[in-house]
Formats: C-alpha cells, sequence, structure tokens
C-alpha cells in the first residue's frame, strides 16, 4: 500500500524556480547555460515582434506554466512558447500554447533523455500544441519541428536556412543562425 501523496497545482505554484507537475510529482528543473539559454531568448523576442505586428497571440519567455489534463501530467514549463489561450491573469496559463519551444541544455543528451525529449513531446501534442520545436544546439540539425499532424516527420531547419512554426504561428519566420551568438 503506497502513502505517498501526489502533489498538486497548488503545490506547484508554491515552487521556487522552474518545475512541471507529472505523475503526480514536483520534477524541477535546473538553470540552463548560456548558449542555450541565449537561442531561447532570441526565439522569444522573434516570437513577440511578430505578436506585436500581427496583434494576435502572445509570445511566452522561459519559466512559464501551462496548465494541462493529462492522466500523468498536469504542468509544461517550455523554454519559449506561443499562446493564443485564455489569460490567466496572475496564474499559471490555464491552456497550452499552440507553439511550444524546447532548447536542449547539457544533460539533454543520450538514449534516455532522446526517449525522455520524446515523450515530452507526445505529451505536448496530447494536450494540444501545435508544433513542438526540439532546438539542439550542437547538431547540424539544429531545428527539429515536430507538428501534431506529423509526430514522426520533423521538419529540419539547419544554418543558413529560416525556420518557421507553421501551421500554429502562420506566417511567422526566423533565421536559424539567430541562435548562435
Amino acid at each position: 500500500m503506497s502513502t505517498k501523496v501526489e502533489a498538486t497545482i497548488e503545490d506547484l505554484y508554491a515552487v521556487k524556480g522552474k518545475a512541471e507537475l507529472v505523475n503526480g510529482e514536483i520534477i524541477h528543473m535546473s538553470p540552463t547555460g548560456d548558449k542555450p539559454n541565449y537561442a531561447a531568448s532570441e526565439i522569444f523576442i522573434s516570437l513577440r515582434a511578430y505578436a506585436k505586428q500581427t496583434g494576435s497571440g502572445r509570445a511566452v519567455s522561459d519559466n512559464a506554466a501551462f496548465l494541462c489534463e493529462l492522466l500523468h501530467r498536469k504542468s509544461f514549463s517550455p523554454d519559449a512558447a506561443f499562446y493564443t489561450g485564455r489569460p490567466g491573469g496572475m496564474k499559471f496559463f490555464p491552456d497550452m500554447p499552440v507553439f511550444a519551444v524546447e532548447v536542449r541544455s547539457e544533460g539533454d543528451y543520450g538514449k534516455r533523455a532522446e526517449k525522455d525529449v520524446a515523450k515530452k513531446r507526445a505529451d505536448y501534442f496530447a494536450a494540444g500544441t501545435l508544433v513542438v520545436w526540439d532546438v539542439d544546439l550542437l547538431s547540424d540539425d539544429v531545428i527539429k519541428s515536430y507538428r501534431q499532424d506529423a509526430t514522426d516527420h520533423p521538419r529540419i531547419f539547419r544554418r543558413g536556412e529560416m525556420a518557421d512554426a507553421e501551421p500554429a504561428v502562420p506566417g511567422w519566420t526566423m533565421a536559424v543562425d539567430d541562435l548562435f551568438a
């Protein structure tokens, strides 16, 4: 018999720093390094300019939480995102972003990490996100852009190319080279 108490969204509000609620547990996320932070910031800045220009959606930076209602997961905290849902006020975003970005950090490599990244991406899609970027600054395939309707066939964006997040962020593009300082 298990006496373990499952964490709640209210518990997540009390966490200092970045975390997600998965399988009833608060999963703390370590701070990121220089290059991954720079890349995520550049994506946010580009999305913010797009949102201001088009008057649609909101760019969301790192350390924000999005609520979901999956059996095993109750929240996500992507490195950058684009949101078109209901306002959350001072609380977490009540809906999922249409576009989520996960930038790999130093510990996001190896067989276990690949399985974890794929599982989290599947969770994003199950929760309603339309496009998820897997950004790998150490790979020639810098951005793998996965769509909800083609989860096993990412579009690849490399240095020297323009990346997009269609259909989640219509008409938005950014240069892959902008991810590098």
